[in-house]
């Protein structure tokens, strides 16, 4: 089975006949507050009856704590050092701009 991904160039070291790109998983994350997440896991955990009683509760508790933002999706990262022949045979891609890479297990 294939599995075809995006990858954006975000780092090139040429050191004359081997270049190495540095390639990041090519996908947009929103970040998510860690109070919108423990919001929702107690939503998720609790009866109405028991919502309705601790939400209030637990919305005053995480008032008083900092907002902090994580990323929802860790991305993949890929290292691949090749002749410099063929990184430009490929067409010497830059940094931001995007391959596309396919996965096969053969």
């Amino acid at each position: 089975m294939a599995e075809i991904n995006e990858f954006k160039v975000s780092q090139i070291v040429d050191s004359g006949q081997i270049v190495q790109l540095s390639l990041l998983e090519n996908v947009q994350t929103e970040p998510i507050s860690q109070k919108q997440m423990i919001r929702e896991a107690a939503s998720q955990k609790l009866d109405p009856e028991t919502q309705k009683q601790v939400m209030p509760l637990l919305d005053i508790i995480l008032q008083a704590q900092p907002t902090i933002k994580i990323k929802s999706y860790q991305q993949t990262s890929i290292i691949i050092s090749m002749p410099k022949n063929r990184y430009e045979a490929m067409g010497r891609p830059q940094v931001g701009e995007i391959l596309i890479i396919n996965f096969t297990k053969i």
